[in-house]
């Protein structure tokens, strides 16, 4: 048996040592080819097969004995004893049915089907051939023959499993009946909505829907409101369905935060015997200024023998969220918070985030801890990991913790000055071993009391915030590599078990080699260079220089965002890979249990492994949990961008007409995408509006030519654009060359002759 990811072909028994001419470099027989192809039909009765799963039944093949496999199985359907379904695809002469299965993708209004064997590849579908599938539907396709017995198209025959989708949009209501409407472009037809499934919705209001059914004889699906979000236009109803657009939840259910109200807040003697007690010394919080969820917190002693002594607290989610318990169930369904611009849409009930786990000053709270020893020159002598109870004494925020490190004046200069300085040297350590210096900057919008944005700030790191970064990301290595380095003595407890117990680490793969090459290619261009070979160090070193170089130059934010593309995503793995943006062998997410579950899995396996001793938990059911992170953390970041997204069309639309200059940050045939210079608005230029001639789009060289005149458009080039229009509805921005309005201005047009 040949297993596949959701998919198994069924091979023939390989004939003895021998007696089948397979393996590289050795001659494959006609009459050999034809008996186990044969077999390999037989035993997938009515399922299309490619050549290379019939190549897999000769064992290991090279390109010239796939060839003549391929050639045979083309000679046998000329023959009638297979048929040939598209090019490269066969099927066993005289099946009913040539059958696969799959998923129906609607994305873009493009249909096409994809099917479950990672062998195949998407086939695009004819609207005819839809049925009622809907996007993301689990479907099953025949391939349809013409009147000379010839398989021509692909149909939708058989609607295997609904996806259970939801969708945002509008009603346009008439008597007895509405009909539901969306820019979805994933929803291909209307959604008809008898009245009384309309919740009393008006034509002016934003709904939440999910469709009920969709009879063939129907022309379009039936559905139901589920939700009224509120009128189109308002902040909170924007917000909310930006939210259900992804599926994801904007408000708690009863139930769950009732659980959350009847948890003790007390402190006990019983829980303390378990903890360290670090409630005597030195504690401080550093955070923004409107942060509630105080996650994590920084201790800091100076020892006799002249080490300092750092610990990196965390809020001990796991003392009150238990395994299996109503709130664990829809934290872990939420896997994350999710932060848009004007809120936060927290993973775990306001009663846990913001006041029995947050560690607000002064009050007694459980700790998951990493304690450090640290020598003058930032050196990691020992760690340990350990449950404490600890009470903060002052919640700085960063632009207080900044003034302190530029003036040496403030609360507790002293220690904040010394966890600076170890910072620093950390920062530059992990820089010199590798780790790559991403830095974007980061959009802010000051809003008034209704949500409108009134103001954008950029944030770059400094500092202050560099501080807490360096000790999150040693506290968050140390983890791993106590778990993935059972050797390591510097670091207790010990492991008692034996191997290594499957874990939660967050993995960054290294990047793919031709992206990297054309990166690399692309940068020469403006006069950089950028290494492709000599091992994963002397890359990033090479990628941390070519980011020195362009830091403050036009090019600057165009080259870091196509570097940045070239990187693999960061994910939640069982596997022990590494983490290559930050330079380490061993990293995991150990910081942040209040809005990330995956820091809550690691803290429940660190105290099954290191406290109970227990032995390791199920790998597979392990790695199911991370993929659903993974998955999870990704559709908030998209549901973030678009509410920024949302909040910048929202800002432009005071400023239609004005002038701005900006820097081309994307090319497509459609026309120029434009990042504004002052606030990184980004908006399109399209291509139909530039008068001057007719662009073509150069996908080598990053450019638009014009096809007369030879005038070119290339990324980072600096343009100057008005404010043509602003579509809230689809978040989109549309700009205009102010070159192209000038000359449009100074064309004077003569009256009309009349004789």
């Amino acid at each position: 048996m040949m297993s596949k990811k959701n998919k198994t072909v069924t091979s023939p028994k390989k004939p003895k040592k021998g007696k089948t001419p397979s393996g590289e470099g050795r001659q494959i027989n006609r009459r050999d080819i034809l008996r186990v192809a044969r077999l390999v039909f037989e035993e997938n009765e009515g399922r299309v097969l490619n050549y290379k799963q019939v190549c897999y039944a000769f064992g290991k093949t090279n390109m010239g004995q796939k060839r003549a496999i391929y050639q045979a199985l083309v000679e046998m359907a000329e023959t009638g004893e297979i048929e040939q379904v598209e090019p490269g695809r066969f099927i066993r002469g005289g099946a009913r049915t040539a059958r696969l299965e799959g998923r129906f993708d609607y994305r873009g209004g493009r249909p096409s089907f994809i099917p479950d064997d990672p062998e195949l590849e998407p086939m695009p579908l004819s609207e005819r051939a839809l049925s009622t599938a809907l996007h993301g539907d689990r479907v099953a396709v025949s391939f349809v023959k013409n009147r000379r017995g010839e398989y021509k198209r692909l149909q939708i025959t058989d609607i295997l499993e609904r996806r259970p989708a939801t969708y945002v949009g509008s009603l346009q209501l008439a008597r007895g009946y509405a009909f539901f409407v969306t820019l979805n472009k994933e929803l291909r037809q209307d959604v008809f909505i008898p009245e009384d499934k309309t919740l009393g919705a008006t034509s002016r209001d934003k709904v939440l829907i999910r469709i009920t059914g969709w009879d063939p004889k129907s022309k379009n699906p039936r559905g139901e409101v589920i939700d009224v979000l509120g009128q189109s236009g308002d902040n909170t109803t924007e917000m909310h369905a930006i939210l259900a657009e992804f599926g994801l939840p904007y408000s708690y259910p009863e139930e769950v935060e009732r659980a959350a109200e009847a948890l003790s807040e007390a402190i006990t003697e019983e829980e303390l015997q378990h903890r360290e007690d670090f409630r005597g010394v030195l504690t401080c919080t550093i955070d923004p200024k409107d942060a509630k969820d105080f996650d994590d917190a920084l201790s800091f002693r100076q020892l006799p023998d002249g080490l300092y002594e750092v610990g990196v607290h965390i809020a001990d989610v796991s003392h009150y969220v238990q395994p299996g318990s109503i709130i664990d169930d829809e934290a872990y369904k939420r896997a994350t918070s999710v932060y848009l611009v004007d809120r936060t849409i927290p993973m775990l009930p306001e009663r846990l985030s913001n006041f029995l786990c947050s560690l607000r000053p002064d009050e007694d709270k459980y700790a998951y801890s990493c304690i450090f020893q640290l020598d003058e020159a930032a050196n990691l002598r020992s760690a340990r990991i350990t449950r404490t109870v600890i009470r903060s004494q002052r919640r700085f925020t960063y632009e207080e913790a900044q003034e302190i490190i530029d003036t040496g004046h403030g609360d507790h200069a002293e220690a904040i000055l010394s966890l600076h300085r170890l910072a620093q040297q950390l920062r530059a350590r992990r820089f010199e071993r590798g780790s790559i210096a991403f830095d974007r900057p980061e959009v802010r919008f000051e809003l008034d009391e209704t949500g409108k944005p009134i103001a954008v700030q950029i944030k770059e790191s400094r500092p202050a915030h560099q501080l807490i970064e360096e000790f999150m990301l040693l506290a968050n290595r140390t983890v791993a590599e106590r778990i993935a380095e059972p050797g390591r003595r510097d670091i207790t407890p010990a492991i008692t078990l034996k191997g290594k117990p499957a874990f939660v680490y967050r993995i960054h793969e290294a990047p793919d080699e031709e992206k990297l090459r054309s990166l690399a290619d692309f940068v020469r261009r403006f006069g950089y260079r950028l290494k492709t070979e000599g091992g994963g160090e002397a890359i990033a070193k090479s990628l941390n220089q070519l980011l020195t170089d362009i830091k403050g130059r036009p090019e600057e934010d165009m080259l870091t965002m196509l570097a940045i593309r070239s990187m693999a995503k960061a994910r939640y793995t069982t596997a022990h890979i590494g983490h290559y943006g930050l330079g380490f062998a061993s990293y995991t997410h150990f910081t942040s249990p209040i809005r990330r579950y995956p820091d809550l899995m690691v803290h429940r396996l660190l105290t099954r492994y290191l406290i109970e001793g227990k032995p390791s938990v199920d790998a597979s059911s392990l790695e199911d949990q991370c993929d659903h992170a993974s998955d999870m953390e990704s559709l908030a970041a998209t549901a973030e961008r678009a509410s920024i997204k949302y909040k910048q069309v929202e800002y432009m639309i005071p400023r239609l007409g004005e002038k701005f200059s900006g820097v081309i940050t994307g090319l497509a045939d459609w026309g120029i995408y434009v990042e504004l210079e002052e606030n990184k608005c980004e908006g399109l230029v399209p291509a139909r509006d530039l008068s001057d001639d007719y662009y073509v789009y150069d996908e080598t060289n990053f450019r638009l030519v014009g096809r007369h005149t030879g005038r070119t458009f290339s990324l980072g080039d600096k343009v100057e654009i008005v404010v043509a229009q602003a579509d809230l509805a689809r978040k989109q921005l549309d700009f205009a060359l102010a070159e192209e309005l000038e000359d449009k201005r100074s064309t004077v047009r003569r009256p009309a002759r009349r004789y």
